[in-house]
């Protein structure tokens, strides 16, 4: 973690720093319990505050079920989210994700070749840590995280609506101010290891009052919020908002959220077994205010298929790719579509706000085709539209400068998680549109790359039709006043700001207007669906 401008800070020093500050907490906390003035400070104040008459006793059997849920759900997103973070292991507080400016990384500093990629960039994580875990993973990843976090948020509402429904809430939400002084007195008490009093079958007392309510009603929503923040469509729609919550402060923000929520179920599970575990079983899981086994048998058995899960996760995701695919688009992808359908126009960015470092990406092209182009700076560069068109035409650079000139200043979301605004030229899609005239039974658009994909082969991506007229997609073949670089996707590449970046094919050879892409490459709509398992629909 950056310390000041320069100095950079090893986390794993927090393992012996923490086992100093705990021994030297338990100490401190020894001694206060000796001093009169906080001998008089804890009698009154206990650690639990008075809950209203009425307030419900106990648990019922369905909070025993959305816990187990909770947690099955969350060593998938956890997981797997920390594979997708590895993908670009750098995080930042500004959209404009420079070499050097990044605030936690795990990886080095970024070398000095012009042409490093964020590909390049990426770790590996061990399977037993990451879903899946494997470098250049993250299609699957997101399958799991995002197709999860669907059923986490379903158990969540029902979870809303059952604890305000049944007056569970009143044991979850502080409702006096003295929740303070308990929660300090609590504090003292947990660290001189001289225990509070357990009271949780009734009320809880104000330290674990005051987490789960952060947890339950602050660090939820907000895992929620961060991870819609980083949605390209939703960020391109909502300028305003996304000008300040911009896509590196929701991705930091999550990753804190995340920081939370592991703290939390260390600490919860620690105390959970060393405060009374046969009764606090009982609670959670049997219903029950007694000593007895049963909370036992019934959490040992939910923690049987919870680490069942946990070891099967990878290897079944490396062994059935498609599967994990397609159950994970049947669970994001109604809402992956609904966001494909906003349309916004130019005007969120202006000069000042263009990025000083734009990451490449992806695999260069090194076909004779194109290096003979590069060689005679793109003097015999033609690009073919075709397809299901009354007016297939080729266009050399000459002629795309000639159409009608269409800019935009507009934010980069890669799927690996950088970002950077770019200012682009060239002619907008709803240009080529007229130009060409696709016939009715076109209803997607397929772009070929000069370069190959990693695993040999054209790479090339297919987008909807109805997304070629929006206001932000475009050919670019200048960035930043500049004809665009190499490495950036000369001489031509495609921008359409409401998808991810993979999907904004570079070094652009060819359009194609078809009926559907199913008879295209792999059939997927994509190079990346085909070979790293990605989506046509990306749009979060």
């Amino acid at each position: 973690m950056r310390v000041g401008r320069n100095k950079w800070f090893n986390l794993l020093w927090l393992v012996p720093i923490g086992l100093v500050v705990l021994i030297v907490g338990i100490a401190v906390a020894k001694g206060l319990r000796e001093i009169p003035g906080i001998h008089e400070f804890i009698r009154p104040h206990p650690g639990v505050s008075e809950l209203p008459a009425g307030a419900p006793v106990g648990f019922p059997a369905w909070l025993g079920w959305q816990h187990f849920l909770n947690i099955f759900f969350m060593i998938f997103i956890i997981r797997s989210g920390a594979t997708i973070l590895s993908d670009h292991p750098r995080l930042y507080w500004t959209r404009h994700s420079n070499p050097g400016r990044d605030w936690f990384r795990v990886q080095k500093p970024v070398p000095t070749d012009p042409l490093y990629t964020a590909k390049q960039d990426s770790i590996t994580l061990p399977n037993g840590v990451g879903l899946p875990g494997r470098r250049h993973s993250i299609g699957l990843a997101r399958w799991w995280h995002l197709g999860i976090d669907t059923l986490w948020l379903a158990n969540g509402i029902v979870f809303y609506v059952l604890i305000f429904t049944t007056g569970q809430w009143i044991r979850l939400v502080p409702l006096h101010w003295d929740v303070i002084p308990n929660a300090i007195s609590v504090a003292i008490q947990y660290g001189s290891l001289d225990w509070p009093l357990e009271t949780g079958w009734t009320n809880y007392n104000g330290l674990q009052l005051l987490a789960y309510f952060l947890t339950v009603f602050v660090a939820a929503p907000l895992a929620l919020i961060t991870g819609l923040g980083m949605s390209p469509a939703l960020s391109t729609r909502f300028a305003r908002i996304s000008s300040v919550f911009n896509i590196q402060l929701a991705r930091s923000v999550h990753f804190l959220v995340l920081c939370w929520f592991l703290l939390f179920i260390v600490v919860h599970v620690t105390l959970v077994l060393t405060t009374g575990a046969l009764r606090n079983l009982n609670h959670m899981y049997a219903g029950r205010d007694d000593g007895s086994w049963v909370g036992f048998w019934i959490f040992a058995g939910f923690m049987i298929i919870v680490i069942a899960s946990w070891v099967a996760a990878t290897p079944l995701t490396y062994r059935h790719p498609r599967v994990v695919q397609r159950v994970g688009y049947a669970l994001i992808g109604p809402a992956q579509r609904l966001f494909e359908h906003i349309d916004a126009k130019p005007g969120q960015y202006t000069a000042k706000d263009i990025s000083p470092y734009f990451w490449h990406n992806g695999r260069y092209p090194d076909t004779k085709e194109y290096l003979a182009l590069q060689a005679e700076d793109f003097g015999g560069y033609s690009l073919r539209v075709n397809g299901l068109v009354d007016n297939p035409v080729e266009l050399d650079l000459p002629g795309l400068r000639a159409l009608a000139h269409h800019e935009q200043i507009t934010q980069h979301f890669c799927i690996q998680g950088w970002s950077g605004v770019a200012k682009w030229g060239g002619v907008s899609m709803q240009t080529i549109l007229e130009l060409v005239r696709p016939r009715p039974e076109a209803k997607w658009v397929i772009f070929y790359s000069h370069a190959l994909g990693p695993d040999g082969g054209i790479f090339y991506d297919a987008q909807p039709i109805e997304q070629m007229s929006h206001h932000l997609t475009m050919l670019a073949y200048d960035m930043n006043d500049s004809a665009l670089s190499f490495g950036h996707g000369a001489p031509v590449r495609l921008r359409n700001e409401i998808e991810l970046g993979f999907k904004m094919v570079k070094w652009l050879k060819g359009i194609e207007f078809v009926e559907h892409f199913s008879e295209v490459g792999g059939g997927l709509g994509g190079y990346n669906n085909d070979h790293e398992f990605f989506g046509y629909s990306q749009s979060i």
